[in-house]
């Protein structure tokens, strides 16, 4: 065991998938001394805490790739986690609409992925959407009945309760100023106190590339802000969907489009848009962090990404200025909803990893050496995916021999 004021594993990034990796690394070394550094006063307090609630099951995710195997995974998990804790979870189903012959078109190709990933999926013509849900309209639509919603921040509050009752220590208000990786394991500065371990994982979201950097990680990559904004409908119209519903999307563009979606209190919302955040952790409107400006200006990636996208980009910012551009993309598959429909809701930012050359991560991206682990990429659907991706942390932190200790040198 490790002596005062030292760990076998320093967790850093109280999100959901840190406190997943906690409950990863605790099933492999129950006596393991862990500790959880999470800057802020709770956990799930950033991309956690503004999560939209939905359980993906995996629809748009490349065959094979990282997130349509931890996706797949992570459904099941969270549902698995959620009826052993108590959580309550829903599962509406999820309807993806083609409004036009071209989305009707997108939509085949679509269906050839979800099959691909081995996801059931039903295709609905437009008079059985329409017998469906009579508020909706569309030439057709895929109906993915296992997609469910959940409060990612009751998961989050579960977790962080089995790992303080399990013998974790959890630290808050340590925001990371230092790290140093030797031989012997891993210091981590924060600035009150410094934690010694012989090994470290780093789930630090929003700040994943500066984490990684304080400890001499040489990642290209570099985080630049997407907030999503929403709206809730009025509660007087909480009941014109009883589905999850989407749009085809655009195969060309990073992101899913606007949809509607219910949450497990009864709010339905509607959203997210994408567009540039000018801080990375300013949720109201018109936040403006000089440093996260500064960072994102002068990468050479975010200006490749903004030449690729600025379309999209200029499309996504008239629908955050002006709410009837906002309202016409929902009225296009929900014809019925009106401008006073739209109330405010909470935005959220997205972490998204962008390479020099401009071109979006994708998939999730680590980057590791002999005693840290740092996730670098985790977008949607990370908290779906977060307790297998905790246990796939786990394993490549610990290695191939899961019988030695952890604490060595």
């Amino acid at each position: 065991m490790p002596g005062p004021g030292s760990y076998d594993v320093a967790v850093v990034g109280g999100g959901i998938v840190g406190l997943a990796t906690v409950l990863a690394l605790r099933r492999r070394r129950p006596d393991a001394a862990i500790v959880l550094v999470e800057k802020e006063d709770r956990v799930a307090t950033h991309q956690t805490g503004h999560n939209s609630g939905v359980i993906h099951a995996g629809v748009y995710y490349a065959p094979g790739s990282l997130k349509a195997r931890l996706c797949r995974a992570g459904a099941v998990a969270t549902k698995d986690f959620c009826r052993a804790s108590g959580i309550r979870f829903e599962e509406p189903g999820k309807l993806l609409v083609a409004t036009d012959p071209l989305e009707l078109r997108r939509m085949e190709e679509l269906e050839r992925r979800v099959h691909a990933n081995e996801i059931p999926v039903e295709r609905l013509s437009g008079g059985q959407l329409h017998e469906l849900e009579p508020e909706v309209r569309g030439l057709g639509a895929l109906l993915v009945r296992s997609t469910g919603i959940v409060s990612y921040s009751e998961v989050a509050a579960a977790l962080a309760t089995r790992a303080a009752a399990d013998g974790t220590t959890i630290r808050f208000g340590g925001e990371v100023v230092a790290i140093r990786e030797d031989v012997d394991g891993v210091s981590i500065e924060t600035a009150g106190e410094t934690y010694r371990a012989a090994r470290l994982v780093a789930c630090a979201g929003l700040q994943a590339d500066r984490v990684a950097r304080l400890a001499g990680m040489a990642i290209r990559e570099q985080i630049i802000p997407f907030r999503g904004e929403y709206f809730a409908l009025a509660p007087a119209r909480r009941s014109i969907v009883r589905h999850l519903v989407y749009p085809i999307p655009d195969p060309g563009l990073p992101f899913l489009g606007i949809h509607v979606t219910p949450l497990v209190d009864g709010t339905i919302t509607v959203g997210p848009n994408a567009v540039l955040g000018f801080a990375r952790e300013g949720y109201r409107r018109g936040s403006v962090s000089a440093r996260d400006l500064t960072a994102m200006v002068t990468y050479p990636g975010f200006w490749r990404t903004v030449g690729r996208h600025w379309r999209s980009g200029l499309r996504e910012l008239r629908n955050s200025i002006f709410r009837r551009g906002y309202l016409a993309e929902c009225r296009r598959y929900c014809p019925s909803l009106r401008l006073e429909d739209l109330v405010p809701y909470p935005a959220g930012i997205r972490a998204q990893a962008v390479r020099r050359d401009g071109t979006l991560v994708e998939d999730f991206l680590f980057a590791q050496t002999d005693r840290m682990l740092h996730v670098i990429n985790a977008p949607s659907p990370a908290a779906t995916s977060a307790l297998p991706i905790g246990e796939l942390i786990a394993d490549r932190l610990l290695g191939a021999d899961a019988g030695s200790p952890i604490l060595t040198g």
